[in-house]
């Protein structure tokens, strides 16, 4: 499987703030790829860069091969790379059915593939078919991810960007949740990027990962390996 998203030595300032420092990683198609690290080590401010949501200073970004640095969202949603955002900010004044269909706004591939796409999010979370006309925000939080998932994927992107799914839920609804993300990659064939603080949880089904510290990739290696390293243990798996 080829390379689908490489990140080459970007750098994101917020004024004279220097957020991301000579970033670099890749995401080969058919991946889960997770980024760990603390609460302001980037990695959120790395996935809004790539969603083309904050301009680079300097570096490269390239999706299927091609530049998309400075490329604008919409257009880079055209592409096939989607974001599910942190907070999951549905539309809360709109039922589930309406939040879907604004997933599907930038599509061009007609009517009837839209439809089938319903039926494909409905099959992967059916809470959301149960609460298709309910207002999303009388949904619980961890419905809330789920819409916010389902959305994405109504773009019917190549690659999800998935920014801390699992914050503020309960541990049952985190293990569902996960599954979810699992299922998105094996069944429906979509690369994953996953941002998460939950590092054992992210460490366990993905293939790959990176530690991010202060705007810098400190460690990279396959997932299993992360999760052995003593000093990732001790940081972020809560190893004494």
């Amino acid at each position: 499987m080829g390379e689908l998203l490489k990140v080459n030595q970007i750098n994101v300032y917020y004024g004279s703030i220097h957020a991301i420092k000579d970033v670099s990683f890749h995401v080969d198609e058919g991946e889960i790829v997770t980024m760990i690290g603390a609460n302001g080590a980037g990695k959120t401010t790395t996935m809004h860069a790539i969603s083309g949501l904050l301009k680079l200073g300097s570096g490269e970004i390239l999706y299927e091969g091609k530049t998309i640095s400075r490329m604008d969202p919409h257009k880079i949603v055209q592409l096939g790379l989607a974001q599910c955002p942190e907070g999951r900010r549905v539309f809360s004044g709109l039922t589930v059915q309406d939040n879907l269909e604004m997933g599907a706004y930038t599509r061009k591939d007609g009517r009837d593939a839209i439809e089938d796409d319903f039926d494909m999010v409905f099959d992967l979370l059916p809470r959301l078919k149960e609460r298709r006309n309910q207002p999303a925000g009388t949904l619980s939080g961890g419905e809330q991810q789920m819409l916010a998932i389902g959305r994405a994927l109504m773009c019917k992107p190549r690659m999800l960007l998935l920014d801390e799914p699992s914050m503020g839920l309960s541990p049952l609804l985190v293990k569902e949740i996960f599954r979810i993300i699992e299922s998105v990659n094996k069944k429906n064939g979509v690369t994953v990027l996953l941002v998460e603080q939950n590092a054992k949880m992210a460490l366990n089904i993905a293939d790959r990962g990176y530690v991010l510290e202060t705007g810098n990739v400190k460690m990279e290696g396959a997932a299993h390996e992360l999760a052995d390293n003593p000093d990732v243990r001790k940081a972020y798996l809560g190893a004494k």
